[in-house]
């Protein structure tokens, strides 16, 4: 019904059925557990869950009546969807704890050798991890603009989004030294060694949990550990993935949707160029790039810049964060934005139309129906509700605070993400159908790939079943594409 309103099981029967369920924690007192506690007041607790959440069905059911869309995502979808996580968690994935530890004594070294530059920079030696210190080093000693940054108990804060803002607008090379030492060592502690720890001596396997309904957008998440977060963007972290392994003597194969959410763009922008190249099968980055540079002949370097503008309108992208993400002189990257634009009216048009939408009726949609609702706190876009749509002048909407711009950015977003995650909730189910006459077994779902151990005899029929499956899952206007491939571990099959 609203993803982002609280699903808590006592908060819901206090709005839907006006009882206070007594909470976990006040029945169990601190320093205890639930065996502590005398067996009537553990009864009548577990018998008020049950109780409450069987009096929310009829409740919750009438009101989802009011929106058939949302009634067959819930019923099509997201609970054929349970079982079929269900199992993948029971499954779960084999670990190589021997290969981590390696890693981890590697990534050590590389975090020394990383202290040591920046402590040559800083011309003394502090604790990275202290922020404290390194706001010192930073706003005193080298002087950085605190302007980019705000003030908290220990000075001024070091967080990631204050160093990305003052490499972006007040830059100096200590800045990478810190911002890449942080990122290798949570790599370190999140996964290189965390994971190992997580281990069941039963199963000798790693089990997330995957969430339904933690997500704005209908996207999967995954915890306890989170394995959708393994970034892939550098060398070193993709060597992460060589440690997830499959059955003794089976493959590990990923199947991933190529460009998915630029092809869903393609699909509900209608925008003729997107669309023409995408069902011819041209590679939609040169296209990009041939508009944006306007000529034929694309170097590699040129299409990189391309690629970074085709998945950074998605997400709202302005014109600093292209150019230090590319390298290339501001004022070219604006540029570069306002071609691509003129060249791609339909998307530009879509992307603003979702905006507008998003002020006049309070939110926005997914192919299947998923709604991202969406409410601002500023009195010009409140003003603005149930206005017709076309009346609405974003231009005239210059001024809005972070956190309303913020908005506008992910209702534009929602619609494209969220879509991206009702297809692979569609394909999941049916490959699940597909794998009941295989040994092969579905394993993870990291956003917009699925990951399964199959033994070697099977991979050659099931490659193809696969990626039929995956490719047909919702029909669109451009098609979707699907590259699977397998290896003796993650990083292999990728």
């Amino acid at each position: 019904l609203n993803p982002d309103n609280s699903h808590n099981l006592s908060e819901l029967s206090q709005k839907y059925l006006k009882l206070t369920a007594k909470s976990y924690v006040e029945l169990v007192p601190k320093g205890q557990t639930i065996a502590d506690v005398s067996i009537s007041e553990v009864a009548e607790y577990c018998g008020m869950d049950a109780y409450t959440t069987f009096q929310l069905v009829a409740k919750l059911r009438q009101e989802l009546n009011y929106f058939p869309r949302l009634s067959k995502l819930l019923l099509e979808v997201e609970q054929p969807l349970e079982k079929v996580l269900a199992e993948m968690e029971y499954q779960g994935i084999r670990i190589d704890t021997d290969y981590l530890k390696e890693l981890s004594e590697q990534l050590e070294n590389d975090l020394n050798k990383l202290e040591a530059q920046v402590h040559e920079i800083a011309g003394e030696k502090f604790t990275l991890g202290s922020p404290k210190q390194l706001s010192k080093i930073l706003f005193e000693k080298l002087g950085l603009n605190k302007k980019y940054s705000r003030k908290i108990k220990t000075g001024y804060s070091t967080d990631a989004a204050t160093l990305e803002k003052l490499r972006d607008n007040d830059p100096h090379e200590i800045l990478d030294g810190i911002i890449e030492y942080r990122t290798l060592s949570k790599l370190k502690s999140t996964y290189v060694d965390a994971l190992p720890a997580l281990v069941r001596d039963d199963t000798k396997r790693v089990h997330t949990d995957f969430n339904q309904t933690a997500t704005s957008t209908g996207r999967l998440s995954s915890s306890n550990p989170n394995l959708q977060n393994i970034p892939i963007r550098t060398a070193f972290s993709r060597q992460i993935r060589k440690a997830f392994l499959p059955e003794s003597g089976w493959l590990i194969a990923a199947a991933d949707y190529s460009q998915i959410e630029l092809r869903i763009l393609a699909h509900l922008s209608q925008e003729p160029v997107l669309v023409e190249a995408y069902n011819n099968n041209e590679d939609i980055h040169t296209v990009t790039a041939r508009l944006v540079y306007e000529k034929d002949d694309i170097t590699s370097d040129e299409r990189r810049v391309a690629k970074t503008i085709n998945f950074g309108v998605i997400y709202g992208m302005g014109s600093l964060r292209f150019s230090r993400s590319t390298g290339i002189d501001k004022n070219l990257a604006n540029e570069f934005i306002k071609r691509f634009y003129s060249r791609y009216p339909k998307v530009f048009e879509f992307l603003e139309g979702l905006k507008k939408q998003a002020i006049s009726q309070g939110y926005v949609e997914t192919i299947l129906g998923r709604r991202r609702y969406v409410n601002f706190t500023s009195n010009s876009l409140v003003n603005l509700k149930d206005k017709n749509p076309e009346e609405i002048d974003l231009n005239k909407l210059k001024n809005l605070g972070a956190y309303d711009a913020g908005l506008l950015r992910a209702a534009a977003n929602a619609p494209i993400q969220g879509s991206s995650a009702d297809i692979i909730k569609v394909a999941t189910i049916k490959i699940q159908e597909v794998l009941q006459n295989y040994q092969a077994r579905l394993l993870l779902q990291v956003h917009d790939e699925l990951v399964f151990e199959v033994p070697s005899q099977e991979w050659e029929e099931l490659q193809i079943k696969i990626k039929s499956v995956m490719e047909n899952a919702v029909k669109l206007s451009v098609p979707l594409l699907v590259e699977a491939r397998a290896g003796d571990n993650w990083m292999e099959a990728k």
